[in-house]
């Protein structure tokens, strides 16, 4: 997969640009608030239909303008196609070569971005909600029928949530149903996608951390405590019995106390939980290695590198790690998009095919 052009309209403080982006690296240099993240965002927006950032559509849209439009021309194994996304308060229509899809998988086929960010450090610090996140977009990244699966357990959870706090014990019972087994897919997911990335992670982080440091591990920790093994099946039975258990003590708070929206991710150094125990050299190493473990599972997946975003992440990396990462960078052979504040952080990734963007007030000027 390859950026040959991205266009925006009205996109966040973004009246309108267009940018031929570098086959390789390239970099945006501004200021703090000029629309660097901006750019990232309406990209990741293009090739995922998930915002990084905005808790709202309407939060996309250039404030004073009615809708807003993020394209890209992409190259890929079938040749080029022009996605598109148009988007406006409630409301958000995808095309493919200038036709709206509603059936997404062809509009996903060989789209990937992961992006990486100072919000990225919260995966450690954070509530487990960011690390559920950084889960399930993993998995999206891997598996795109992942964006549909999680839309059917978040329709099926708020269903079920509501009969729980308005309706009598018979009408709670009929959304269970499909709430156990949109949790039991969703769970499969995850599941799968730790075994692919937890020795990916182990063997980054001892290159980033150095020698003789203690080993990093992940373990998916489910709220109820229930065992992930076997297929799908098993999943939901245990699922179901653990749901119809927590009725009662549900019914009683108005909202469903088991499933995977109420799971975490933990995430461990030498044994002990990183969050209290880990410095932070190693909780920012531990990050980088999540970072690099998804790349590089993609990269084995698809037999090509994602599209790889960062936002001004040198600036809150110490010189080591920053220096690990661009030297990962350089030997990537695929496209990135970098924004900083100072365009000297980000020399020792640069090569002879990196194209420099000036970014004030929501324009982007070419640069040498």
């Amino acid at each position: 997969m390859r950026i040959l052009s991205v266009d925006l309209h009205d996109f966040r403080n973004i009246a309108q640009a267009h940018l031929d982006p570098s086959p390789r690296a390239t970099v945006l240099v501004g200021e703090n608030g000029q629309g660097k993240t901006n750019l990232l965002e309406a990209v990741y927006f293009a090739c995922t239909l998930r915002s990084l950032r905005a808790a709202r559509l309407a939060d996309l849209v250039r404030f004073g303008a009615g809708s807003a439009t993020v394209a890209a021309e992409i190259e890929g194994s079938g040749g080029v196609r022009r996605v598109s996304v148009e988007v406006a308060p409630g409301l958000r229509t995808a095309y493919l070569d200038g036709k709206p899809r509603d059936r997404l998988d062809e509009y996903f086929e060989g789209l990937a971005a992961v992006c990486f960010s100072p919000d990225d450090l919260l995966l450690v610090k954070g509530s487990p909600e960011y690390r559920r996140r950084f889960l399930d977009r993993a998995a999206f990244n891997r598996w795109p029928a992942v964006l549909a699966e999680a839309r059917d357990h978040l329709r099926a959870l708020r269903s079920r949530n509501a009969a729980l706090r308005s309706s009598p014990p018979e009408v709670e019972v009929n959304f269970r149903d499909r709430l156990v087994w949109a949790g039991a897919r969703l769970l499969r997911r995850r599941r799968d996608l730790l075994a692919e990335l937890a020795p990916r992670v182990e063997e980054a982080f001892a290159q980033i951390a150095g020698p003789g440091a203690p080993p990093a591990r992940l373990v998916y920790r489910p709220a109820a405590g229930m065992s992930l093994e076997g297929d799908e099946d098993a999943l939901a039975a245990r699922l179901a019995h653990v749901i119809e258990a927590r009725t009662e003590r549900d019914r009683e708070k108005g909202y469903t106390s088991a499933g995977p929206h109420m799971d975490d991710l933990a995430l461990e150094i030498g044994g002990r939980g990183a969050r209290p125990f880990a410095s932070q050299g190693q909780q920012r190493a531990l990050v980088i290695a999540l970072k690099v473990a998804e790349i590089e599972n993609l990269r084995s997946a698809l037999g090509r590198p994602p599209l790889l975003l960062l936002d001004d992440v040198s600036s809150e990396l110490d010189p080591q790690k920053n220096r690990f990462l661009l030297r990962y960078l350089t030997t990537l052979p695929g496209q990135s998009l970098l924004t900083t504040t100072d365009r000297h952080l980000l020399e020792a990734a640069a090569g002879p095919e990196t194209a420099y963007y000036r970014v004030e007030g929501g324009t982007f000027s070419a640069t040498i």
